[in-house]
């Protein structure tokens, strides 16, 4: 079964704090239900376009990543 990955790009952060509340529920809820980060953060250097912040994610499966997103426990934190 392939994995899937996902790639959240951030082009603008208009509030930091709201952005980090968000990450403080979101991060520990999706790893409960099978989200591995690989990486997050500031990227070093973008050759197109422009991001402020990028997050990529393993899941197992499409379904899994679905059922992640889907869940009460993201859903809360989202």
């Amino acid at each position: 079964m392939a994995i899937v990955i996902q790639v959240d790009v951030y082009k603008c952060v208009n509030d930091h704090e709201k952005l980090a509340a968000y990450t403080g529920l979101a991060r520990p809820a999706t790893k409960k239900i099978g989200a591995n980060f690989i990486a997050r953060g500031i990227p070093f250097v973008v050759k197109d376009g422009e991001a402020v912040r990028t997050i990529v994610i393993e899941w197992e499966s499409m379904k899994a990543a679905e059922s992640g997103y889907n869940s009460q426990v993201y859903q809360n934190a989202h």
